[in-house]
């Protein structure tokens, strides 16, 4: 399927504001670090794999960091960006393949992204230290929100309309 670029861009924006919206929408503080848990993996995964790796990357980076700063965490927009873009760029990118075992594993190296990123930038970055472990338990949870109803919500779309089981494929070129 040959996606035009004005498409991919609309794309990209909406699942943009879809991400940012999941962030805002439910939001339950996380003391320790002052950061918070939110339903914005369920976006990211179902872009990363219904759209692929890059609208993955620029959707969960952006719409996450976007949110970060509408809803009064901005001091945490460029970690969220780089924690959830990758997230959204290694799950869309492992997901190509689009079996059930390569969703499976796409999540869980997303998840470990994701997770990595804000522990890392949280401990060293931050200098939170050790609170910064308080974190994992609930950024594991997020994941696993993300991805039990992220999956199942890109396949229930992929049944209703079967063409985007092709949107985030690897582009192949093809005589025709």
């Amino acid at each position: 399927m040959k996606t035009s670029r004005a498409y991919t861009i609309a794309i990209t924006g909406i699942m943009i504001a879809v991400t940012a919206v999941f962030t805002l929408l439910v939001r339950v503080p996380i003391p320790a670090t002052q950061g918070y848990f939110n339903f914005s993996d369920v976006a990211i995964y179902f872009a990363s794999f219904a759209f692929g790796p890059w609208v993955g990357l620029v959707a969960g980076g952006v719409g996450t960091a976007l949110a970060d700063i509408l809803g009064g965490y901005a001091q945490f927009a460029l970690l969220t960006f780089f924690a959830h873009g990758l997230e959204g760029l290694a799950a869309g990118y492992l997901a190509r393949k689009k079996s059930g075992w390569w969703l499976l594993l796409a999540w869980g190296v997303g998840a470990l992204c994701m997770i990595g990123i804000y522990f890392l930038g949280e401990f060293y970055i931050f200098g939170i230290g050790p609170e910064a472990f308080a974190e994992i338990p609930v950024n594991l949870l997020q994941n696993a929100v993300g991805g039990l109803v992220g999956i199942p919500l890109y396949y229930a779309v992929k049944r209703a309309y079967p063409p985007i089981g092709r949107m985030g494929q690897d582009r192949q070129w093809r005589e025709e």
